[in-house]
């Protein structure tokens, strides 16, 4: 098997090769080649990892502003799932990354007029997480970040349905990326973990050029994983 550093470096080669120029990356190139790296690197490592599933519910909601003014949101209800690695460095203490689907999203009203607002992301969380307990029941508290880039979602306004519009501008829903901050906590019975987190994006998503105007995502997440050990 070829060493870990020229599987990536031949991976790398290939998505430039198909792309073209990393300039000329569609708007899916770039979260599509960070996957890709990230199942190759550990591929690599696989004797020294745990790999496995998640799924959980986002309570999803959004810090709004328009013409500087704050709009009340409601929580909008959504689903998460993907692929996570456990990746330990101590007895106690690892590194989480994985490879999501994450719906989020908004309701929100004004004046009479209902809307929301629902995008879909590929998103890749990198946390780290400290474990103390037994070999049957851990506690893990963990924090870190996350990348995220919008693949669908709609947007709903009076009744009426529509594609949710990704990019900048006038004619756009939202931003294509956002990023932040999570954090939470979790226990972990022979194998099996449910948690609790928080996501705090940072980007502001307003696809609008002023200043006054904002959407940030707020996510609360109640998850449940299963890990599969390698050994």
């Amino acid at each position: 098997m070829r060493p870990l550093r020229q599987r990536m470096h031949a991976v790398t080669v290939f998505i430039l090769r198909i792309s073209g120029d990393v300039r000329s990356f569609p708007k899916l190139g770039l979260p599509v080649a960070m996957a890709i790296l990230l199942m190759t690197a550990t591929t690599g490592i696989q004797s020294q990892i745990n790999s496995g599933y998640i799924i959980g519910l986002n309570l999803s909601t959004m810090s709004l502003k328009a013409s500087g003014i704050n709009i009340q949101t409601k929580t909008f209800t959504a689903v998460h799932f993907g692929r996570i690695f456990e990746i330990p460095l101590t007895h106690s203490f690892a590194l989480l990354p994985g490879l999501l689907f994450s719906a989020k999203g908004l309701n929100y009203k004004i004046d009479s007029a209902e809307f929301s607002i629902s995008p879909i992301y590929i998103e890749i969380p990198a946390i780290a997480v400290l474990s103390f307990g037994t070999q049957l029941i851990k506690i893990s508290l963990f924090a870190g970040t996350y990348l995220a880039c919008g693949v669908g979602g709609t947007r709903e306004s009076g009744g009426e349905l529509k594609r949710l519009r990704f990019g900048s501008g006038e004619n756009k829903d939202m931003k294509l990326f956002d990023i932040g901050f999570n954090f939470g906590a979790g226990i972990i019975i022979n194998g099996l973990m449910i948690s609790g987190q928080y996501e705090l994006g940072l980007a502001n998503l307003s696809p609008a050029a002023a200043t006054y105007s904002e959407m940030k995502n707020k996510v609360i997440g109640i998850s449940l994983a299963a890990f599969f050990s390698s050994k």
